[in-house]
């Protein structure tokens, strides 16, 4: 593993600092994500092992703060080094000119990104609901990767920001310059799609949600499974080992359903161990050990210990009536995953309550609606569900194996889509809370929806996919790991950002917000009124005058291009 976090920074790193040179365009800007992203990681590192004083840490946990660290730490300097670089061409020169920008900034971009950094670390705080070490640690882990990364954007980057002022803008490279942004305009090439978009926007939903329901169908033959040699490279002295004792020995040696049963006389532990090797199955079933009044008993099965057939077979051997009187134990690397899957069974609705619903209130508390964070939620469990029956059909059927480099098992590893699930939601509250804040800044300025989807996706566009690529970038490089499930998160993060930054966040979003048109900001009247009390705006300021009451509209006009190619009302 070490080997792996090592080549995945080697191969990132380098890629990193081209990237952001390109998106800023200026070398000081582009050191700025960097310094954060490293910052991150050595405070979620500290953190854990501050934690490790007073419980287990799985040591897979680093994987987790070293992407996160890295990837969130880049993603909210990036959100807030651009929002200083646009403040800061609006003021006049000079060192108050600085202090107003970077003012301006920490009061919109520096909130946003801090709804953002909670909404992700309760995303997380999720995986603490298991009682498995394994989740617990990478929850862990990753709540210490966003909030180290959430404070150093909100603390350390606003400090140098103050002492660099324009100087933010050094080294600049000209032919990367970029012409300031002209959403308020109507222009720019976000805008343009949105607007597109929005002319259509019935049929861009209908196509997009069936395409995203399509890629998820192979998820509903998934079958959920363990972790075995199969996993390790295919050069791993122990998996070699492995291998050849399953080959050239029993099968299931050392790897038999263990029973143990205590409190029965010996001619009661030799009759149940002959029903036990009655079992449909079962190839023996003999006693190996008996001491005081606890027999061991051993029972072998010619199936792959993960197989479903095995874990049938367990079932099947715990249903064997025990001797009366007597207390029965049935235990091995079979019996441990069915206790593992149905452990997960129980505990996933909880997570998924606690995580949606906290979700839906940080977005109301932002945004003071309560369609958009349904929406949001909806919309990213098309996305997750495009992702994993992607990795249905990657892993579990074997598809791109050759080309990956992993062996398949037919099965999916099961706590890793609780991993994913955790880490991509996350993820997208994080890209829906930048563009919709930009969104909802517009609104409140010009009260005009179109207009406020336009601009607001003008705005944070470019900002969304170059945040996106670049997580792409840190998490792509775990994808060469040698180990299967390391390798099969880092490409379903790949999947799911892809889709998420752009399919969903420049199409799926523009054309649900002009169907649903003021209702976007629809809350019940008490809400409302809570929301205009407490409730985070960017701006800063009161929204513009009450627009007219809301009348449903059929946005058939809107199919229909207008002068300057905007729809004309305001929906």
């Amino acid at each position: 593993m070490a080997k792996d976090i090592a080549r995945a920074e080697t191969l990132s790193t380098p890629l990193l600092v081209v990237l952001l040179v390109v998106v800023f365009g200026a070398l000081a800007a582009a050191g700025m994500p960097l310094l954060v992203g490293g910052l991150a990681i050595l405070g979620a590192f500290t953190a854990l092992r501050l934690l490790t004083m007073v419980t287990d840490v799985s040591v897979f946990a680093i994987n987790i703060v070293t992407m996160l660290g890295l990837g969130l730490g880049i993603d909210y300097a990036l959100f807030i080094v651009s929002r200083f670089r646009e403040e800061l061409a609006t003021q006049p020169a000079g060192r108050q000119g600085t202090q107003d920008a970077l003012a301006r900034t920490v009061a919109t971009a520096g909130r946003t990104v801090a709804f953002s950094g909670v909404t992700v670390a309760i995303s997380l705080a999720g995986l603490l609901l298991f009682p498995q070490m394994f989740l617990r640690s990478m929850g862990f882990g990753g709540i210490a990767a966003v909030l180290v990364a959430m404070v150093a954007a909100l603390t350390v980057l606003p400090a140098l920001l103050g002492v660099l002022g324009p100087r933010i803008n050094a080294g600049s490279i000209p032919w990367l310059r970029r012409r300031p942004d002209r959403a308020a305009d109507g222009a720019g090439g976000w805008s343009r799609v949105a607007r597109s978009v929005m002319r259509r926007p019935l049929a861009y939903v209908v196509v997009i949600v069936a395409a995203l329901l399509a890629l998820g169908l192979p998820f509903r033959n998934v079958a959920f499974g363990g972790i075995d040699a199969r996993a390790l490279p295919a050069t791993t002295e122990s998996r070699q080992v492995s291998e050849t004792l399953d080959r050239d020995f029993t099968r299931n040696a050392t790897t038999q359903v263990t029973v143990v049963i205590s409190d029965a006389d010996t001619a009661s532990v030799r009759g149940y161990a002959e029903r036990l090797g009655a079992v449909p199955g079962v190839t023996a079933a003999e006693v190996t050990q008996t001491s005081a009044a606890t027999s061991l008993i051993a029972v072998r099965y010619d199936a792959d210990p993960i197989s479903a057939r095995a874990r049938q077979l367990v079932a099947d051997v715990r249903a064997v009536p025990a001797p009366a009187g007597s207390r029965v134990l049935v235990g091995g690397d079979t019996a441990e995953l069915v206790d593992l899957l149905q452990s997960l069974g129980r505990t996933l609705p909880w997570m998924a309550a606690f995580v949606g619903l906290v979700s839906f209130v940080l977005l109301f508390v932002a945004f003071g609606s309560v369609l958009l964070p349904l929406k949001a939620i909806a919309m990213n469990l098309l996305s997750l569900t495009a992702s994993f029956g992607a990795l249905v059909w990657i892993f579990q059927q074997g598809h791109l194996s050759g080309l990956l480099g992993f062996t398949p098992t037919g099965t999916v590893e099961a706590t890793q889509p609780i991993l994913m699930l955790a880490i991509a939601f996350g993820l997208s509250m994080d890209y829906e809370v930048f563009l919709l804040s930009r969104v909802r800044e517009q609104w409140d300025r010009t009260g005009d929806n179109t207009t406020a989807v336009a601009g607001g996706l003008q705005r944070t566009g470019r900002i969304i996919t170059s945040a996106a690529l670049l997580l792409v970038v840190v998490i792509g490089a775990f994808a060469t790991s040698g180990i299967t499930f390391i390798k099969m998160i880092g490409v379903g993060m790949i999947i799911m950002l892809v889709i998420d930054a752009t399919v969903v966040r420049a199409l799926l979003v523009p054309a649900t917000m002009r169907l649903l048109g003021r209702y976007n900001w629809w809350a019940p009247p008490p809400l409302a009124r809570l929301w205009q009390r407490y409730g985070h705006r960017e701006q800063g300021q009161p929204p513009a005058p009450a627009a007219p009451p809301i009348v449903p509209e059929v946005p058939v006009a809107a199919d229909r291009p207008t002068p300057a190619d905007q729809p004309t009302d305001s929906r």
